[in-house]
């Protein structure tokens, strides 16, 4: 058989393998070394095949659609430096569990570190940012390198899903030509024409008597919280719930915890945290013993110094990926169970407290500070706060909301309101960079719709190549950017006390006309006027097809005060009634 016959074969025995596992979206970045497997791909049925010439932004709107679809996702594409933009997306995978599998071509290995053009060493590219990485073989079409492509295809595929999810490396050299030979036959194999090998991954549990030990631990504490950050599990909202009911502990839920909309129990759900946290009364009054924390660190930082604040708590991280979410080292007992199975198996074992003493005084707190809250409606000027406390409502039914960081993400966790309506929230918080994000927002679209994202300027800024998805596969969004002409988080950082040099370091405006880029990818833009104004195009946006920008012009140095003078009066309040209290 001659190099043509054996490079389709061996291809294509690994293509079939990768949809035996339940592949189907590959992101393809065009290129030459790339080419024998992006043709096999390309002539494969089942396989969704989805072209993007920036690999960084390729990248990142793959991890959107496996973020959706809580299923891996192909990312392909040639040698040299077109693999090194994979890499911020392979980072943001890696923190983020989300399940990628990294195809990348190269130079076969005689033309390695000899001066070969578009050849640079390609071996743990990724280094410890991967969950595996191999090296494949040269394509040959013997029974053992068709049995090796296939078993490295399904091995692959297991691991990038395995808990915790992440991204896999596979590096394959080609040797020219690298034109296949496709006819009808390229994916009849003679050997397990099925699938050569299925692997089975189990969800980690711990033994029964454990359960009723922590169960009986738990049983002495009337003061505990929950604590619940990002987590994709859609059976967790209503375990957790029940737990909390049994318990008469309090959650509180990160906006990424999927707990603040839904259709499950919300009465025991405090969303309001990030505010009354800051007030050093509430935090004597609302003191725990005991904390049960599940998913991602939380998004509030308010509430994060609250946890370290607590070190003599009894804390509880379970984990059901195995993983070490414990940057402040309070944990007191660590538990690698599925985070569901674990509320399931405990709430079964506990009996239902009578006290909901400290479950009422988080209620009352909560209560009282989003009562507060709704004085944010009575600012007229467009700004980010009132923005995030009316979304919801503007938001149609079992919407998907993407979420910028930076500001964005900090604004939604501080004014996103607990409601029935079952919206999605997602956000790239693994490492919480800017990076990619309109990309990966696209990629959420193409399975979560309607889908809106609100993200900042520069954000916005940092990805507009990204934008190409929308017009090359016709996606619906709508994007909402918050434009207050820099980085409006650094105006509540340190840096913000020294304002010599606090524009040209931090504040960074860049004054773009962004109508220019939309228009350039026939998107829509929209400037908004006023609110009444924004309401309008939020009431008509799940009817809008395409790609739909509306700009929301905000100012930075009012948006500080605004917040400043919020928590200021918030605090006050919260302090009268913990004195009245007392």
């Amino acid at each position: 058989m001659n190099h043509q016959e054996s490079l389709t074969a061996y291809l294509a025995a690994f293509v079939v393998e990768l949809v035996q596992t339940g592949i189907k979206d590959v992101v393809v970045s065009p290129g030459s070394r790339s080419t024998p497997m992006a043709m096999v791909m390309a002539e494969h049925p089942e396989l969704n095949i989805h072209i993007h010439v920036d690999e960084r932004s390729a990248a990142f709107f793959a991890l959107g659609i496996a973020k959706a679809t809580n299923k891996p996702v192909a990312i392909l594409c040639t040698s040299g430096t077109a693999a090194a933009n994979y890499f911020p997306a392979i980072i943001e995978a890696r923190y983020s569990r989300v399940p990628l599998l990294v195809l990348t071509a190269d130079r076969p290995h005689e033309l390695r570190e000899v001066g070969a053009p578009q050849a640079i060493d390609q071996i743990h590219l990724y280094g410890q940012h991967v969950k595996w990485f191999a090296d494949m073989a040269l394509p040959e079409t013997s029974n053992e390198l068709i049995r090796y492509a296939r078993t490295v295809g399904a091995r692959a595929a297991a691991i990038a899903s395995q808990a915790p999810a992440g991204p896999v490396h596979l590096n394959f050299p080609f040797r020219e030509p690298l034109i296949p030979k496709l006819d009808e036959e390229i994916f009849e194999l003679k050997e397990r024409p099925m699938g050569y090998v299925q692997v089975r991954n189990g969800e980690l549990t711990i033994r029964e008597d454990e359960f009723r030990e922590i169960s009986q631990k738990l049983k002495g504490y009337d003061k505990g919280i929950i604590v619940c950050g990002d987590i994709a599990d859609n059976q967790f909202a209503q375990a957790v719930t029940e737990l909390s009911a049994a318990l008469k502990f309090p959650v509180l839920a990160d906006p990424l915890s999927q707990l603040r909309s839904g259709l499950h129990p919300l009465e025991n759900i405090v969303e309001a945290y990030d505010t009354f946290l800051r007030n050093e009364d509430a935090k004597e009054y609302l003191k725990p013993d005991v904390i049960l924390r599940f998913g991602a660190m939380p998004v509030s930082k308010a509430l994060t110094i609250f946890l370290k604040e607590n070190h003599q708590a009894e804390q509880f991280v379970i984990d059901g990926a195995g993983g070490w979410r414990d940057p402040a080292t309070l944990s007191t007992e660590m538990i690698f169970c599925d985070e569901s199975i674990f509320c399931e198996q405990l709430s079964g074992l506990t009996e239902i407290k009578e006290s909901t003493e400290f479950l009422e005084k988080w209620r009352e707190i909560n209560e009282l500070t989003k009562a507060n809250m709704a004085l944010i409606k009575d600012t007229q000027m467009l700004s980010e706060g009132r923005l995030f406390y009316q979304i919801a409502e503007m938001l149609p039914e079992e919407a998907t909301l993407f979420v910028g960081n930076s500001m964005p993400i900090r604004d939604l966790d501080s004014f996103f309101l607990n409601n029935h309506k079952s919206i999605k929230v997602m956000a790239n918080r693994g490492a919480n960079g800017i990076d990619g994000t309109v990309s990966t927002a696209l990629g959420a679209a193409l399975y979560s719709q309607p889908l809106y994202l609100v993200l900042g300027d520069l954000t916005f800024f940092h990805d507009l190549n990204g934008l190409i998805a929308a017009k090359l596969y016709g996606i619906d969004i709508r994007i909402i950017v918050v434009n207050n002409n820099g980085g409006g988080i650094f105006s509540f950082l340190p840096q913000s006390q020294h304002p010599k040099n606090f524009e040209l370091l931090f504040g960074t405006p860049l004054n773009l006309e962004f109508e220019h880029a939309v228009r350039m990818f026939n998107g829509n833009y929209t400037k908004v006027k006023d609110w009444d104004h924004f309401r309008g195009l939020m009431k008509q946006s799940s009817d809008v097809k395409g790609l739909n920008v509306y700009e929301v012009v905000t100012n930075r140095d009012s948006n500080l005060t605004q917040h400043r003078d919020f928590w200021r009066i918030v605090s006050q309040e919260i302090s009268n009634f913990v004195k009245g209290v007392h």
